[in-house]
């Protein structure tokens, strides 16, 4: 049956989405007021499973671009997601049935909710990513290479650029980002829409209940005094990789993305130890006194020691008493094939893959 958003269904969802999200997606606190303001609306937000819709019904992937950092400063007017539907329905001359995110990452969780509450629509119970990742190649829905061309872009006063007859996904990330920096560095990208037996193929399922259960996981374990990150690992399979105090944060806005390094000094049974977390809009490798512990497509997250609440990459800082967490990636994003996009050679780096639980 189709599930019907309540406002403590988005509390959880944006809890377990800035989790899941390992730092970005946008901010979960931000989607969550967006999400319940428009619960108060009147708008039914409604999520369906992967076995709802027939398999011709049309699903347009939907979620912001921009850096993270920038999605703080810049107040968006929270139409853009349907906006960018309307056009990209209106293009292509076809209804769609339903929005589907492309990562289950912070804000962006509730970016294709949003636009399809405002459309009288449903959202897939899926995404692209299983966490969040900087670039559009990095979808799982693409990692056949073929790009979702024709691509709509709306930025917060409804400056819209639709992207066709781009046949590489690596190309139109390039081009799309380049139209992003010159909207101020945020908007909104509706893809071109997949079928639903397309998208059970190419997805990761189950997202949104996954992100509720974490969440729910964190409240839960809140109430009755109980350890939130033991429940999140319990939930995930996730395992603490670090305890620590944020001593540095080095974080800059470079080509519409956010890059960085935190440095964290050892606390507990880590006093003495160091951790390094590199990121790009998203936390990609933490090192422990130089080792590798945790490496991309692994989901490497923030949380705050004391409640088991996400931090993002846009709002770490210095002093905060922070755990770190590794929780292994989806299978979908571990295939040889996915490993060429998201893997840590697609971020440059020279290190190899190794799973969390061969590394730890």
């Amino acid at each position: 049956m189709p599930w019907e958003l309540t406002h403590e269904d988005i509390e959880r969802i944006a809890i377990g989405a800035g989790i899941l999200g390992t730092g970005g997606g946008g901010n979960p606190y931000r989607g969550k007021i967006r999400a319940q303001l428009n619960l108060e609306q009147g708008y039914r937000l409604t999520v369906v499973g992967l076995d709802e819709l027939p398999d011709e019904a049309l699903v347009v992937p939907l979620g912001g671009m921009g850096a993270p950092t920038i999605g703080m400063e810049k107040i968006g007017r929270g139409d853009e997601g349907r906006v960018a539907v309307e056009v990209l329905q209106d293009r292509l001359g076809v209804e769609v049935a339903a929005t589907v995110p492309i990562e289950i990452g912070g804000g962006n969780s509730f970016a294709p909710i949003i636009a399809a509450a405002q459309l009288g629509l449903p959202t897939v119970d899926a995404d692209g990513m299983g966490r969040a990742f900087p670039e559009t190649q990095m979808i799982s829905y693409y990692f056949d290479g073929i790009a979702p061309s024709p691509v709509v872009m709306v930025d917060s006063q409804h400056r819209t650029f639709v992207l066709e007859h781009v046949e590489e996904t690596r190309l139109l990330e390039r081009i799309a980002r380049s139209i992003c920096v010159q909207l101020g560095g945020s908007a909104m990208v509706a893809n071109a829409p997949l079928t639903m037996a397309r998208l059970r193929e190419t997805c990761v399922p189950g997202t949104l209940t996954l992100a509720h259960r974490v969440g729910d996981a964190v409240m839960t374990a809140q109430q009755r005094g109980n350890d939130p990150i033991d429940a999140v690992c319990k939930v995930t399979g996730g395992q603490v990789l670090f305890t620590g105090k944020v001593t540095d944060v080095n974080r800059r806005v470079e080509r519409g993305y956010n890059f960085g390094r935190l440095t964290l000094a050892g606390l507990d049974r880590r006093w003495g130890a160091t951790a390094t977390i590199e990121l790009q809009n998203e936390y990609l490798i933490c090192r422990v006194d130089g080792e590798i512990v945790a490496i991309v497509p692994d989901l490497i997250t923030l949380v705050d020691s004391e409640r088991g609440l996400p931090i993002t990459t846009e709002v770490v800082r210095y002093g905060m008493r922070v755990t770190v967490l590794g929780i292994p990636a989806p299978p979908q994003l571990t295939t040889e094939r996915a490993l060429r996009y998201v893997g840590p050679q697609a971020f440059g780096y020279n290190e190899r893959y190794v799973p969390l639980d061969k590394s730890s």
